[in-house]
C-alpha cells in the first residue's frame, strides 16, 4: 500500500492513513457510504459453516464503523475438482448471514482458483457526522471487548483433529456470531474509537487504536475472555503461524508484566470474525454493561483502560481495571 499513489478527496473521511476498517466516503450532510471488502481460505470443514463465517467477517467492517450494511456481493474463488455443490453450501451460508444482517445481496464474480475462497464486497451506510473510527481513544476511557478471543487457536486445533466439541462449538458460534446486536447497543453511546479483532489479534488491533490515539491501554489479563480450551491448545503448541507473525511485528511497542509465555500466542493470536474492540467514557459502564448483557449472546468483558501516552502503547499485566 505504501507504493501506491496519493489519492486526494475530500468527501473520503476515512482513507488508508491509519489502517482503520473500511473506507468512508461522503455522500452530503446526512449520509456517508462505507465500502469494504474481504475474503479468506476455509477455516472449518463445513461448507455452510465456513460460508456464514466468513460474511460474518465481512460484515463486521461496516458494524465497527458504525454502520449498517446494506447491499454485498459475493466474491468467490473455486476450483473445478470440487463439486458445485460445495459451493452452493458456501454461498448459501454466506446469504443466511447477509440476510440476517439485513442487507441485500446481488450477485458477485467467481474465479476458477486452486483453493476455495470466499468473502464479501459490502457497502454501507452511515451519517457522517456518526462515523466510529479506530482512532479518538481518551484517556480515562474503558475498553470493552465483544467476543472472546481464540479462534485462531481452536481452528489450528480442528485442523489438526485435537478439538474437543465444546470448543468447536464455541469458536463456531463466536465466528458466525454478527457484531450487529453490539454495535446497535453502541449506538446510544458516546464510543470514543471502535475496531474489531480479526488477523492482528487482541494486540495488534489495539496497538492500531492507541498508536492512532496517541494513548496507552492498560488491558488487564484476568479480564480478557478467552475460548475454553484455547490456552491448553495453546501450550501443546497448536499456535497458527499468524500469531508469530503479529508478534514479530508488533511486539516492540507492547509490554507484559511478568505473563506466561502462552498468554502472547493467545493475545497474539489471528481473529476471524472477532469481537469490537470500543473505548469509552467510564461514566457509561455501568448503563453499557447492563445493555450488553440483555442484548449478546457472546461473552464480553470490560478488558482495561485508555492512560495518557506511555513508554509502550499497549500495557498487558493482571492488576485490577
Amino acid at each position: 500500500m505504501s507504493k501506491l499513489p496519493k489519492f486526494k478527496n475530500d468527501k473520503l473521511i476515512v482513507g488508508l492513513e491509519t489502517s482503520d476498517d473500511a473506507a468512508v466516503y461522503k455522500i452530503n450532510d446526512e449520509i456517508a457510504m462505507i465500502q469494504t471488502v474481504d475474503f479468506f481460505t476455509p477455516v472449518v470443514d463445513d461448507p455452510y459453516i465456513f460460508g456464514q463465517i466468513a460474511a460474518a467477517n465481512s460484515l463486521s467492517d461496516i458494524y465497527a464503523m458504525g454502520g449498517e450494511p446494506a447491499l454485498a456481493l459475493n466474491i468467490v474463488g473455486f476450483p473445478n475438482c470440487l463439486h458445485p455443490d460445495i459451493m452452493a453450501e458456501i454461498l448459501k451460508g454466506g446469504a443466511s448471514k447477509v440476510m440476517e444482517s439485513g442487507a441485500t445481496l446481488a450477485g458477485g464474480h467467481s474465479i476458477e482458483d486452486e483453493e476455495p475462497k470466499y468473502g464479501l464486497c459490502v457497502t454501507g451506510f452511515i451519517n457522517p457526522n456518526k462515523v466510529l473510527k479506530n482512532y479518538g481513544a481518551k484517556p480515562g476511557d474503558i475498553l470493552i471487548l465483544t467476543k472472546p478471543i481464540g479462534t485462531g487457536i481452536i481452528n489450528t486445533a480442528i485442523k489438526a483433529d485435537m478439538a474437543s466439541e465444546k470448543a468447536k462449538e464455541k469458536a463456531i458460534n463466536v465466528m458466525t456470531s454478527l457484531n450487529k446486536k453490539a454495535k446497535e447497543v453502541f449506538d446510544k453511546y458516546p464510543i470514543s474509537s471502535c475496531t474489531d479483532i480479526t488477523g492482528f489479534g487482541l494486540i495488534g488491533h489495539s496497538i492500531e487504536m492507541a498508536e492512532s490515539s496517541e494513548v496507552t491501554f492498560e488491558i488487564n489479563i484476568n479480564k480478557v475472555p478467552i475460548i475454553e480450551d484455547a490456552i491448553e491448545y495453546a501450550e501443546m503448541g497448536l499456535v497458527p503461524g499468524g500469531s508469530y507473525k503479529n508478534r514479530n511485528y508488533f511486539e516492540g511497542k507492547s509490554s507484559f508484566d511478568n505473563i506466561q509465555e502462552v498468554y502472547y500466542d493467545i493475545f497474539f493470536d489471528p481473529q476471524t470474525s472477532g469481537g469490537l474492540l470500543v473505548s469509552v467514557s467510564e461514566n457509561y459502564k455501568e448503563s453499557i454493561i447492563n445493555d450488553l448483557k440483555e442484548n449478546l449472546e457472546t461473552e464480553f468483558e470490560v478488558i482495561g483502560r485508555v492512560t495518557t501516552k506511555q513508554d509502550k502503547y499497549i500495557k498487558v499485566a493482571m492488576g485490577e481495571i
